[in-house]
């Protein structure tokens, strides 16, 4: 996988996402002159967890979509625009549980800490399960950050039971739709990913 990170981009998605990567850690200096270390800090966290797709050889469409997911989210957190738009946090609660989800079952995969669908009997239904658990997951951890960003760093952190549940019934369906989409997403460039299960033996 560190080969992976290191070798130089190939073709102009591969471009671009690195591109993505470059904006985010400008981001880090941009948001910490103008609004405030907190800020500059979430930008350093995005942009650690924008080279994962790297690191894991996805495809350039997933890799960018993770970057511009990830970007948005944090930008509308530091320019308060959940605060001024109340309905744009259900948009974007569906884009990043999707493609956090659907990354962290890739990472759980590549590192065998779980069965890689395909080699199971149901594939399909395997990957679409395991990925919207995955995204329910994150989904309440991120419900318990704002709480614990609402109670002691910043009090303007929108919080309540109907924005939460709200928030995680979205962040489901997009995780949902992210495991029903992983066999194009788990492939990697130039791979084959039709991949058939491993027969079972009776």
């Amino acid at each position: 996988m560190i080969r992976t990170l290191l070798r130089a981009p190939q073709g102009a998605g591969e471009v671009a996402a690195d591109a993505l990567r470059v904006l985010a850690a400008t981001s880090i200096v941009v948001a910490g002159i103008g609004w405030g270390p907190l800020s500059g800090l979430s930008f350093v966290l995005v942009t650690g967890a924008m080279f994962l797709p790297r690191l894991l050889g996805v495809r350039p469409a997933f890799d960018i979509v993770f970057g511009v997911a990830s970007l948005a989210a944090a930008w509308s957190s530091v320019l308060d625009i959940y605060i001024t738009v109340r309905w744009w946090d259900l948009p974007i609660h569906f884009l990043t549980n999707g493609i956090w989800a659907a990354l962290a079952y890739l990472l759980l995969v590549r590192f065998g800490i779980v069965a890689d669908a395909a080699t199971l009997p149901r594939p399909a239904v395997s990957a679409a399960l395991m990925t919207t658990a995955l995204g329910l997951s994150l989904g309440v951890l991120w419900e318990m950050f704002e709480w614990f960003g609402h109670n002691f760093i910043d009090g303007e952190i929108y919080v309540g039971y109907t924005d939460s549940i709200g928030d995680l019934l979205i962040g489901g369906v997009g995780a949902l739709l992210a495991g029903c989409s992983m066999r194009y997403l788990a492939a990697r460039p130039g791979v084959a990913h039709d991949r058939e299960p491993s027969p079972v033996v009776e």
